[in-house]
């Protein structure tokens, strides 16, 4: 197999299993989508976590990088990261360490995405949300991160479309990284973009959240036909709270909520390529830091240092 040119990405599931040493060896990374099969509201399709998981995932290798189903086949979303072809497809037929002409940017394997994940109480009562039990996805995922790390990919980036992700795949990571030598990267896409930006975009109205303008017109970016804007009238979310410090806050049914809320009509086609756009070069930037940055050393079962013969006991206060 060989990469595009340039770099880029290529597709696990199409990887001879003769050749996947070499190209773990070559490769600077490997890419493993999650997203979640989630009630979004009318509007928007079950697999909307699932289309910005693999829409951004691909983003990473450069726009125009594929993305390969398990079965071989295109995605939707790939396709559109895909679009009139630029980057190329990768060759399936005999390995080769060299890219092609032109300057090379940082390898990548594209893992096939994970596509089912826990789902907070507000979406698990609406049709079409598969929610795993919250161990469960800890464990699953943790089996997953070590699978690839095992096949000798020790540089994993996780393209995160699903907001209660970011905890049960940090436990994952954290597990792994005590077991394996490997540098785990975790990037959500919602967060690329800032909500100062998001202001900037949509106004000064709640466009962030479950549902709401920003997931959909990052949906109009890479599969303009799954969205039904005609579908929902604006369903304005309950206000934050009146503080500017972080906080995470988790309530059975933030009404108003119907398994969604947001001001749909601020989403456009146009700010989902403004939303693509500078997701993922910020993405790129990331992924290209992260590739030149030192390996990490291996995990150690041994314990703290013990007393030395000066008399010191490792540096410790």
């Amino acid at each position: 197999m060989t990469w595009p040119t340039g770099g880029g990405l290529l597709p696990a599931a199409r990887i001879p299993g003769g050749e996947l040493a070499a190209v773990a060896a070559a490769a600077d990374y490997a890419v493993l989508p999650v997203g979640a099969v989630e009630w979004h509201g009318p509007h928007l399709p079950l697999g909307t976590d699932l289309i910005l998981a693999e829409g951004f995932a691909a983003e990473a290798g450069g726009p125009g990088s594929p993305a390969a189903e398990a079965d071989g086949t295109v995605s939707p979303a790939a396709e559109a990261a895909v679009g009139s072809g630029a980057g190329g497809a990768a060759s399936v037929a005999g390995f080769s360490g060299d890219t092609t002409t032109g300057s090379p940017g940082p390898r990548g394997v594209l893992f096939p995405a994970v596509p089912y994940a826990a789902c907070p109480g507000q979406t698990r009562p609406w049709p079409g949300t598969v929610s795993i039990r919250p161990e469960i996805a800890v464990g699953y995922l943790a089996d997953v991160i070590e699978g690839i790390v095992a096949a000798g990919f020790t540089r994993l980036l996780i393209v995160n479309g699903h907001d209660a992700n970011m905890s049960t795949v940090r436990a994952a990571m954290e597990w792994v990284s005590g077991r394996r030598t490997a540098s785990l990267l975790l990037v959500n896409w919602f967060q690329l973009v800032t909500p100062a930006e998001t202001t900037e975009l949509y106004g000064p109205l709640t466009a962030r959240g479950h549902g709401g303008a920003y997931e959909t017109s990052g949906v109009l970016g890479f599969d303009p036909g799954a969205v039904r804007l005609d579908a929902v009238a604006d369903l304005p979310p309950k206000p934050k709270l009146p503080v500017g410090h972080p906080y995470v806050l988790v309530e059975s049914r933030p009404d108003p909520w119907q398994g969604w809320s947001g001001h749909i009509s601020l989403a456009s086609e146009a700010a989902g390529r403004q939303v693509r756009a500078t997701a993922g070069e910020r993405l790129r930037e990331i992924v290209a830091a992260w590739v030149a940055a030192p390996p990490p050393a291996p995990p150690t079962a041994d314990p703290l240092p013990g007393p030395t013969a000066g008399g010191t006991n490792g540096g410790a206060a």
